[in-house]
């Protein structure tokens, strides 16, 4: 038995009150969509999976990213519409179908390889997952014979008031055996309600063919959670980041507060790191262990060595080695690249520059464009004026300088091993190494008695 998964995302979202189709709005860090499609891939199909698309398909196709196949329904006839749309790409790859929506992000990947041995076990022609919910409002209600066999899925807008007391519910997932589909997606009937045709009436077609039907219920029904409005949006988000948390806090992670830790699904966490509340991991931030993050700190697609403390700042793009420590109210941009033990203070920004070891940038200051060697202070108020209006210029500070408090840099230009600068100095040359400059612009310092 060989499986094929298809994901549908060729729906309007007009509930979703957005210009963008729905499935490529963020959750967890990562369009809708992709959480059905990395769950379809960990389940183990061997078939890149098949995403049916609609209005918006460029959209769509760049959300979903590499490694997807696409093929459009031209117009919105229904779902069963749309899996026939795949039937050419697929009528000769896969004995069995998995099918699932795009917006069924909370789907788990064992969910899914559950649900393909109990079809392949049972040997059914259908097997659809099921759920049990308090209020199933919205959902298609599954409708069992007196000996408990599924005969029908039945949609709310059409189901009798005794069908609307059901409580268990059609989640939307499907198993299928190929041979049987496609000819029996050819025989349904539009909606006399909306003229659209429905998969779910796949059930009792196969009911009556005599085919051999079965069930399996979600063992967590928060995974049929369908995001078709922006509350169910914020309650999956909020579903996602409570898994995304206890998975880390398993792995050795602390959160001080997992309610006000926001982790992206890319993210990883070295064991012993403590993360403190209102702190946002985004992207592929990679964290090495013993770290203190937060709190209020933002890391997206940053790298942080070991033993780093990130107090209340925001490092993007950038990339710490070991002990470096950086905040509160720091701005680390990308391309910035800080050596071991550099410690960077309040309110100070550095962008697309390398700073060396030991190197201390305490407080008030800007190096952007700048390559700066070990064991250097860079004084309160330090600007490197790196950008000319047209071009930008880099500024070389080497080992060992001393940088005085408000001192300008004017790029290009380089300030030698040992140099120092006096404070409030405008530096326009470069400065030899072990020479003092001071002034506007600066100078070097005269010898004794020459003045």
């Amino acid at each position: 038995m060989t499986w094929t998964g298809v994901i549908l995302a060729a729906g309007l979202s007009t509930r979703f009150r957005s210009e963008r189709p729905k499935v490529i709005h963020p959750l967890a860090g990562r369009p809708m969509i992709r959480h059905s499609i990395e769950a379809l891939r960990a389940a183990g199909s061997p078939h890149p999976p098949v995403v049916v698309i609609g209005p918006a398909a460029d959209l769509v196709r760049e959300a979903a990213g590499p490694g997807v196949r696409f093929v459009r329904q031209p117009a919105p006839r229904g779902t069963g519409d749309a899996v026939r749309w795949a039937e050419p790409l697929l009528r000769e790859e896969a004995s069995d179908l998995l099918i699932t929506y795009a917006d069924l992000p909370l789907v788990r990947p064992e969910t899914y390889r559950r649900l393909m041995e109990a079809h392949r076990a049972r040997r059914a022609t259908l097997t659809l997952l099921t759920a049990r919910l308090s209020d199933p409002t919205g959902y298609g209600r599954v409708v069992r014979d007196e000996a408990g066999r599924v005969v029908r899925v039945v949609e709310q807008a059409e189901a009798s008031p005794e069908e609307r007391r059901l409580s268990e519910i059609n989640v939307g997932v499907y198993a299928v055996r190929a041979a049987w589909l496609w000819p029996a997606l050819a025989r349904l009937q539009p909606s006399p309600v909306k003229g659209e045709l429905y998969l779910t009436d796949l059930v009792a077609l196969a009911v009556a063919d005599g085919e051999p039907v079965e069930a399996v219920p979600l063992e967590d029904p928060e995974e049929a959670l369908g995001v078709n409005t922006r509350v169910q949006l914020a309650e999956a988000e909020r579903i996602l980041r409570r898994r995304i948390n206890a998975r880390w806090m398993l792995e050795g992670v602390t959160l001080v507060d997992p309610d006000r830790v926001y982790i992206g699904m890319e993210a990883i966490i070295g064991p012993d790191t403590v993360i403190y509340p209102d702190t946002y991991i985004e992207g592929e931030t990679r964290i090495g262990r013993r770290c203190r993050i937060g709190p209020n700190a933002i890391l997206r697609d940053a790298v942080i060595g070991d033993d780093c403390v990130v107090e209340a700042s925001v490092v993007e793009g950038a990339v710490l080695a070991d002990r470096v420590h950086v905040g509160p109210f720091a701005h680390l941009r990308p391309g910035t690249r800080l050596a071991e033990e550099v410690r960077v203070g309040n309110f100070a920004e550095i962008k697309n520059s390398v700073v060396g070891p030991r190197t201390r940038m305490h407080h008030f200051g800007y190096l952007g464009d700048a390559t700066v060697g070990a064991d250097v202070n860079i004084g309160a108020g330090t600007v490197t004026c790196n950008y000319d209006g047209v071009r930008k210029h880099p500024t070389v500070i080497e080992d060992g300088a001393f940088i005085g408090s408000d001192t300008m840099l004017v790029a290009p230009v380089r300030v030698g091993r040992g140099a120092k600068t006096g404070a409030g100095s405008v530096v326009t040359r470069d400065v030899p190494p072990e020479t003092l400059v001071y002034g506007v612009p600066a100078r070097p310092r005269p010898a004794s008695g020459s003045e």
